[in-house]
């Protein structure tokens, strides 16, 4: 029989590992944006001292790890697993970057959702008894992303209002058996949600769905609501995802107003930095949590948080042939007490 599980898709953890470090990276209109005193570090340059923009994302990588380690006053062999992943073609991001560090590796694909997945992933490794020390991160980077997904930067396509920038930057999370907290406490792994948006411009409302989707499962399976956590916080939706999300949980008679934020919203000035519907890319949500939040968590302004980052798994190939967008969502309870 498997205690850990609670209703149909929250797991709770036994032994809630403990964020013991965590580290984040920005580019230059991240740092310029509300959020730019909780970065760790950032450049001004966005190649990062390298030659090409993807080299320049696998930089933040290999850095955000190593400000993470030196902050716990770790080597990386104290590490037993890392998590990552990125938006580029087989992950090339991280696996760049994090192959000189010569730890075991778990190379992930949840698009602007990583950082929710690899924290989850990680945080079950350690209750599960299989690790003492894990690392979770990402990464993503405005150019390569472009470049991949889009047009190429140089072209200057208009960007329709439902657009949303993707963020240059990257953010790491310790987690081990032993500390003082926050906690990873409950878990719900997202499922695969599709309502047909096939426009690449509109992220919001492709991965909304599946943010109501994992948020509602959460509060169903965990027997809560809304109102028991200090924030609740999505991640990438941008402003009219954020909406969406809102709209659904009001069908359901369930407000959502109070203390409902979303990364996306929380990165860039919109109106002074032109950012259209917010940010977006796996580093939106990742720096957010890895300044911002767990900070916040630490100096006692909260005491227990849901982090649920989105993502849209499309690919380049799929827009090519027609295809919709798929959202996914994983949402992970974040308390200073287990």
């Amino acid at each position: 029989m498997n205690t850990k599980r609670i209703g149909q898709r929250t797991i709770a953890l036994a032994h809630p590992p403990s964020v013991i470090s965590f580290a984040n990276i920005g580019g230059k209109f991240e740092h310029e944006g509300p959020l730019g005193s909780y970065f760790d570090e950032w450049n001004e340059d966005s190649f990062f001292g390298e030659k090409t923009w993807e080299k320049a994302e696998s930089a933040m990588q290999k850095k955000v790890l190593q400000r993470a380690l030196d902050k716990a006053r770790l080597k990386p062999k104290d590490l037993d697993y890392i998590f990552a992943g990125d938006l580029l073609n087989q992950c090339i991001g991280s696996s760049f970057g994090l192959r000189d560090f010569h730890i075991p590796f778990y190379g992930l694909y949840g698009a602007c959702s990583t950082m929710g997945e690899s924290l989850s992933l990680a945080a079950m490794m350690i209750d599960g008894g299989f690790a003492k020390r894990c690392a979770a991160m990402t990464s993503s980077h405005f150019c390569t992303a472009e470049r991949q997904y889009r047009m190429p930067v140089p072209y200057g396509s208009q960007r329709p209002p439902t657009a949303q920038w993707t963020a240059t930057a990257s953010g790491c999370t310790i987690l081990a058996a032993e500390g003082p907290g926050p906690y990873i406490t409950h878990i719900t792994c997202g499922k695969i949600v599709d309502k047909g948006i096939k426009d690449g411009n509109n992220m919001g409302a492709a991965m909304a769905p599946a943010a109501y989707d994992t948020l509602a499962a959460f509060f169903r399976d965990t027997e809560t609501k809304p109102q028991d956590y200090d924030l609740v916080i999505t991640g990438d939706l941008g402003e009219l995802g954020h909406d969406i999300v809102r709209s659904f949980f009001e069908a359901d008679g369930i407000s959502l107003d109070k203390n409902y934020q979303d990364c996306g919203l929380l990165l860039y000035d919109r109106e002074n930095q032109d950012m259209h519907a917010g940010a977006s890319g796996c580093g939106c949500s990742a720096s957010v949590l890895n300044g911002y939040l767990l900070t916040e968590l630490q100096r006692g302004t909260w005491q227990k948080i849901l982090f649920a980052p989105t993502g849209a798994l499309l690919s380049p190939t799929s827009s090519f042939q027609g295809e919709s967008v798929p959202g996914i969502c994983h949402a992970i309870c974040i308390s200073t007490k287990k």
